[in-house]
């Protein structure tokens, strides 16, 4: 099976607080080679997409600038293009990533794949949020991309 091309930029944010956690554990479960490998079993066509690790404060203020949600989220998408080429940025707040793989029980790692697999399905047009039946979808495919990983059901 050939994968689409990436073209991939991978930036920690500078201001990442000791509150944030600790950076090497997060740079440590984010090595380049698997990054680019994870997003591009997601991808259904070539893409240019940035990663963008942020600690609590950037991520609650993204979340609130451009979803009007007052919180951190785990992982948020800004998608500019689906075609010819998939581009888009992608965000991963450090401390929620980390908050909500110890409260799954899965390594660190593996819950940043299944976060990366989610937004770059986000960039493509996947939306979990317009019907039951689209979030079974989503799920479905997030599923079977990490299987096909090696990863395991992230739901289970």
């Amino acid at each position: 099976m050939t994968l689409p091309q990436l073209a991939l930029s991978l930036q920690f944010a500078r201001d990442l607080t000791h509150d944030d956690g600790d950076l090497a554990t997060h740079r440590a479960a984010l090595p380049r080679h698997a990054v680019a490998r994870w997003i591009r079993h997601a991808l259904a066509r070539d893409a240019e997409i940035t990663v963008r690790i942020v600690g609590a404060a950037e991520g609650q203020q993204l979340n609130r600038d451009f979803r009007h949600k007052d919180y951190a989220t785990n992982v948020l998408t800004f998608g500019y293009a689906e075609q010819p080429v998939v581009m888009a940025d992608l965000v991963l707040c450090a401390p929620v990533v980390a908050r909500e793989a110890h409260e799954q029980r899965k390594p660190l790692g593996a819950h940043y794949a299944h976060l990366l697999v989610h937004g770059a399905l986000h960039a493509q047009g996947w939306d979990h949020e317009t019907s039951g039946e689209d979030a079974r979808a989503m799920e479905a495919r997030e599923t079977q991309i990490l299987e096909a990983l090696g990863l395991g059901d992230p739901w289970h």
